[in-house]
């Protein structure tokens, strides 16, 4: 495969802002993104409350529509979906990005109202390894993504199922609908499929990745925030995630959605195969491991352990209600109040 591109900057609080502008353009922002068409701003909302490293920063969505305006990409909406443990609306006011869309004259549109977004069935063009399958009675993405440019707005984070997770996984709450819980067992070969759907439907795809401060441990949210100051930008998903991954000391290619991803042709996923352009981080190693929280430690033995052969019965009826409620009361009335506010204090 062709080599591709990912630019990396190390910013900082005064310039993060210009130096978000300087980023998108060193990664190929206007070769990537189809001019005249509307762009979307994908951001990611893993925990409405403002955990470090959990979420789509403020800095990062005010420095991506500035860069995009400037490129001539006026046509901006923000694309929110929620999921069964999160509140968009909660989020999107807790983390700082209602003002941001009020300044700058961003409409949000949300995927789980009838009234902004008609899902409809898709037939992929690609050969898909698990959706087809999970999903018998027809795949269905939102009609408002075809034609559009998309711009991904991850973090720098472990996960407790995929290892790393960033600009792959952020199509996840986008493109699938609320019963996305299905795909859990499959997660790594999903992810690739919607990676694969994406280049279907979208005009153009552009990632911009916080790592100011990255996920260390059992994310996307119960994490230890790390400030590394760094931020990530690429045309190619694939290759983005891969030089997170190595950053945060994983071995890309070791992770398996990244690994498929490649394999299939649909980036590029081996570092020495990418032109990381910026700053050297040729050094970065940052030792991060994924751990466990007590979640994750139920969801390892519903998803991939010896109880998943009910998963069905636990997540395809309303008995999935039980496993929403255990969720939220773990992180929301646990964990939050007694341990994440005071290290999201500390940290700020």
């Amino acid at each position: 495969m062709p080599k591709s591109t990912v630019a990396v900057l190390k910013t900082n609080p005064r310039a993060v802002l210009e130096d978000t502008d300087r980023l998108m353009n060193l990664a190929g922002m206007r070769a990537s993104l189809e001019r005249g068409a509307t762009t979307i701003l994908k951001d990611n909302i893993s925990w409405h409350f403002p955990f470090p490293a959990a979420n789509t920063t403020p800095w990062q969505m005010e420095g991506s529509i500035l860069a995009l305006r400037s490129g001539g990409y006026d046509d901006l909406v923000c694309v929110q979906n929620k999921t069964v443990v999160t509140n968009t609306f909660k989020g999107e006011d807790l983390n700082n990005y209602v003002p941001i869309f009020r300044r700058y004259g961003v409409p949000v549109l949300y995927n789980f109202r009838e009234s902004d977004i008609r899902w409809i069935e898709y037939t992929p063009k690609s050969r898909m390894r698990v959706l087809d399958k999970i999903y018998p009675e027809g795949i269905t993405i939102p009609e408002f993504f075809q034609g559009k440019n998309i711009v991904h707005l991850p973090t720098v984070k472990c996960h407790i199922y995929t290892t790393t997770t960033g600009t792959m996984k952020n199509a996840f709450g986008g493109l699938l609908n609320t019963k996305r819980h299905y795909t859990h067992s499959w997660i790594h070969e999903t992810l690739v499929d919607l990676l694969a759907i994406q280049k279907e439907v979208h005009a153009g795809i552009f990632a911009v990745m916080d790592g100011t401060t990255a996920g260390n441990g059992p994310g996307p949210r119960t994490m230890e925030p790390v400030v590394k100051d760094y931020i990530l930008a690429s045309a190619d998903q694939v290759a983005i995630d891969a030089v997170s991954a190595k950053m945060m000391g994983f071995d890309p290619m070791s992770i398996e959605y990244i690994n498929l991803a490649h394999q299939d042709r649909l980036g590029v996923g081996d570092v020495r195969d990418i032109s990381i352009l910026g700053a050297d981080i040729s050094n970065e190693s940052w030792g991060f491991s994924v751990g466990d929280n007590g979640a994750s430690l139920v969801g390892d033995m519903m998803w991939f352990g010896p109880l998943a052969k009910f998963q069905k019965l636990f997540f395809h009826t309303p008995l999935v209600n039980v496993f929403i409620f255990g969720s939220e009361a773990y992180h929301d009335y646990y964990r939050w109040p007694l341990k994440d506010r005071k290290i999201f204090a500390q940290w700020r």
